[in-house]
């Protein structure tokens, strides 16, 4: 009987699933995917098939409030009633940051997540949950082969020059250093890329999400990217604030305005999106609103993607490729076209109708740079990483 591996990839109020067949021969055969949405406000989990049928549901009651163990316990349930007849034989999880000791994914046991959770003092918001998740998992699956897959290890590939803050050298031997994230869904996008655009060696890839970043590619080598020690740094996010200059939060803490933790929740929570709109960190309730406030949020932040993109064609000395990704970049014909506007100076010229088609190139035949749609797709590399870390053993 064909075994399945399932993929786990928790965000900050979510959680993605992937069922796939274990074909270790280049892409794993997808069986399911879902996930559960709205923590906060009203869980629901939702899943379709490989052909893209809707699965049963769960609901849970209006103003249900959830966290990432009780997720993946529903969904371990949901999944034995669904498909009892699909065992298990590996787990992949996603897990934010590795360090500088794992930089390629690695079978999880007690040491290395004794390891990974020692981490969290630099990116608590997700590291946190991801290790708890995944510990959970191996207390609750001790024999089935599980491996943690890094966001951050597809941009170990860093030049020294950008991994590399101007601090003294014991603070930056301390671990004080850029990893960058969204490496799953870049690592992605760089194999896609090398299919629809084989002869782009310089691409901009645009994550633009609940989080959101921009990495600089080389040859399908990350060779910058926005987010540094944690996934706070770089573009305003959906409730993240991201780059605010280190005077600010001095100031902060100096007027006693905040405490750390009071500070740290401020900066991941309200702000952003939501901290400039004061109305919602959601592109699309942004995107339908009148209010002046939500015109200037957007505005915002096109006007940070247009900063760091028009950095990163500096550093790899010009722009051959720009991909959308994540689920603005994905969705927002809008965001998309403003952005396109905005770098008419490099020679990106919009196909309108591409672009309100979400059609996979949305750049006109004369356009100088070659402009993508990309739907990412981290499960199936979690999927490709475990079963390949499976495979070895």
């Amino acid at each position: 009987m064909t075994k399945a591996v399932l993929v786990f990839n928790a965000g900050s109020t979510s959680l993605k699933f992937g069922l796939y067949e274990m074909d270790a021969s280049g892409t794993p055969p997808l069986i399911l995917r879902g996930s559960v949405e709205n923590f906060q406000t009203g869980p629901v989990l939702l899943a379709r098939d490989a052909r893209g049928e809707r699965l049963a549901p769960k609901h849970w009651k209006k103003g249900s409030v959830i966290d990432h163990l009780e997720a993946m316990d529903v969904v371990m349930d949901w999944l034995k009633s669904n498909l009892a007849a699909t065992p298990l034989g590996a787990m992949g999880h996603r897990i934010l940051l590795g360090g500088a000791r794992y930089a390629q994914p690695v079978k999880i046991d007690v040491a290395v997540l004794d390891d990974l959770d020692s981490l969290a003092i630099m990116e608590p918001s997700h590291q946190v949950t991801d290790v708890r998740g995944a510990r959970a998992m191996a207390e609750l699956f001790p024999t089935l082969p599980q491996v943690a897959c890094f966001d951050n290890a597809f941009h170990s590939t860093l030049p020294a020059v950008a991994k590399t803050y101007a601090l003294p050298k014991d603070i930056r031997d301390a671990g004080a250093r850029p990893w960058g994230f969204h490496g799953l869904s870049y690592a992605y996008v760089s194999g896609r890329m090398g299919e629809l655009a084989p002869t782009a060696r310089r691409v901009i890839a645009a994550h633009l999400g609940g989080g959101a970043s921009l990495c600089a590619m080389l040859d399908g080598r990350s060779v910058d990217t926005t987010m540094g020690l944690g996934a706070l740094s770089g573009l305003p996010m959906a409730t993240r604030s991201g780059d605010v200059p280190p005077e600010v939060l001095f100031y902060l803490l100096r007027g006693k305005l905040f405490d750390i933790v009071e500070l740290e929740k401020m900066l991941y929570q309200r702000s952003g999106l939501l901290g400039l709109s004061e109305l919602s960190g959601a592109m699309e309730v942004l995107q339908s609103s009148e209010d002046p406030r939500a015109t200037a949020a957007i505005e915002h932040f096109v006007y940070a993607v247009t900063k760091y993109a028009g950095a990163y064609a500096a550093v790899l000395g010009g722009l051959d490729a720009f991909v959308f990704t994540g689920g603005i970049g994905e969705n927002s014909a809008p965001v998309r076209a403003a952005v396109c506007r905005k770098l008419a100076w490099l020679g990106v010229e919009l196909d309108a109708d591409a672009n309100s088609a979400n059609k996979p190139r949305i750049s006109s035949p004369q356009s100088r740079i070659s402009v993508w749609v990309v739907p990412t797709d981290e499960e199936v590399m979690i999927a490709r990483q475990t079963l390949a870390v499976v495979g070895s053993d």
